[in-house]
């Protein structure tokens, strides 16, 4: 009743019991199908998505986590997955002087 209400989505992931449901929702645009929405599994992936440098020749990352202020550089084991949130006071570096020039100690892997 829920997915054919078009107030949830059908996870094909773990079963296509609602697949019908969810269809018949999104022709009638009841529901979140009334409005453009963005599915879950796309906003998920878009927060893991590649976390360019701004600037190609500034591609340290310097990353707070609780470990203390650290700078992962490119090729690293953890530099792919590491994120970075100006707002928590993390940055990017153009070099590892400048990094720890800043009082950021690097990535022990």
């Amino acid at each position: 009743m829920i997915v054919s209400s078009g107030l949830a989505w059908a996870f094909r992931r773990y079963s296509d019991t609602y697949d019908l449901e969810e269809k018949s929702a999104a022709i009638a645009e009841r529901g979140l199908w009334a409005v453009e929405v963005q599915m879950p599994s796309e906003f998920r992936a878009a927060q893991f998505a590649d976390d360019p440098a701004p600037n190609q020749n500034c591609a340290i990352k310097g990353n707070i986590s609780s470990g203390g202020r650290i700078y992962h550089r490119p090729g690293q084991e953890h530099y792919d997955r590491t994120r970075i949130n100006p707002a928590n006071g993390e940055r990017w570096f153009c070099s590892a002087a400048e990094a720890e020039a800043a009082g950021w100690r690097a990535a022990r892997r």
